[in-house]
């Protein structure tokens, strides 16, 4: 598990997240399964990249903010436990607070360092766009028409299939690793689909298929707006328990003179500061809402291709149902997209 995760789940002890009933195992259409499994391993290994560098990235702003705050506790210890006074036993010992001090810092700026010189956030950022790119190919092939000569296909547009879909000033462009998977792949789409549009069983499960995968979505779109709004919540919970505490060490102050109320006005708003800091590198309000609107939004998107598809008895029809999944694969990419735009700017901070 990596940091950032277990300091979230510890942060969520007895929190309740919410969840909908497990959605249907999509069952890809028989003549997309050699697409699918072709693009499998493209999918996986970009998967794997986001993961990896994902984790740093996000565990890197956590441990920097926390450790920022540690790091003003070790500098107030001393002082609390009366090491700083020369008639104390462990006065001799006193500097070790200061050698973890230290120590704390030269770790947050290693890590700000290893984060921007390995550019972890870029790095999640590319591959979590390739590989999301990759995994709805398959989805996408069907809507080309792949009934034209391939060179005049070729020379008519991109290799990248989502350049001849989707206006490229409006959606995602694809990298160069998405752009060669999609002509590594050409000719078994050509020959899997010239004509799958005109046989009704892969319609039909091509549609149930589709749906099947856009209520996944929505299920980890409901599950993530639970989760940062737990977590939001909890935080705010934990910094107004700090902020009364720190305000009550301020009065007692007034009367009693110590200075472990010193390290409680001191250490508390840092850790405040810390956890507040984290959430907002996080982006969990606006991550929530996000996903709070995509989930009425896919619901809108199945229903739409739910209605086209009871509907496909004709050209016409079909023609509605492959615009309608067109219109979801959009609304997925303009997601992702305002996603990355909203995650570009926060790069690793120095707290």
């Amino acid at each position: 598990m990596a940091l950032h995760q277990a300091i979230q789940r510890l942060l969520l002890i007895g929190a309740q997240i919410k969840s909908l009933p497990p959605p249907p195992t999509p069952q890809a259409p028989p003549a997309l399964l050699p697409l699918i499994e072709a693009t499998a391993d493209a999918h996986r290994r970009f998967d794997q990249l986001a993961l990896h560098y994902g984790d740093r990235y996000r565990s890197g702003f956590w441990a920097i903010y926390l450790l920022s705050a540690i790091a003003v506790l070790f500098a107030v210890m001393p002082l609390a436990l009366g090491w700083d006074s020369p008639n104390h036993l462990l006065h001799p010992y006193a500097g070790l607070w200061a050698v973890g001090e230290v120590g704390l810092i030269g770790t947050v700026s290693a890590i700000y360092w290893l984060g921007h010189r390995r550019d972890w956030q870029a790095q999640w950022l590319r591959a979590r766009t390739t590989a999301e790119l990759s995994w709805y190919l398959p989805m996408l092939a069907p809507l080309l028409d792949f009934t034209a000569p391939a060179t005049t296909t070729a020379a008519a547009a991109d290799s990248n299939w989502y350049l001849r879909v989707f206006d490229p000033g409006q959606h995602l462009r694809g990298s160069d690793d998405v752009a060669a998977l999609c002509a590594a792949n050409e000719p078994l789409a050509r020959r899997l689909l010239a004509t799958a549009w005109l046989d009704p069983t892969f319609v039909s499960s091509y549609a149930r298929w589709t749906m099947d995968i856009l209520e996944g979505q929505r299920h980890y779109h409901y599950r993530i707006a639970s989760k940062q709004h737990a977590l939001r919540h909890r935080v705010h919970t934990v910094n107004s328990a700090l902020f009364g505490l720190t305000a009550l060490a301020a009065l007692l102050h007034l009367a009693v003179h110590t200075l472990w109320l010193s390290l409680v006005t001191t250490f508390f708003p840092a850790l405040g500061a810390s956890l507040h800091g984290a959430l907002a590198q996080s982006e969990a309000y606006r991550l929530g809402t996000t996903s709070e609107r995509l989930v009425a939004e896919l619901q809108g998107a199945i229903g739409r291709i739910r209605a086209a598809f009871d509907e496909a008895g004709s050209i016409s029809d079909v023609i509605v149902l492959k615009a309608t999944v067109e219109a979801a694969i959009a609304l997925i990419l303009e997601e992702h997209q305002d996603w990355h735009l909203l995650v570009r700017p926060h790069n690793l901070p120095l707290a």
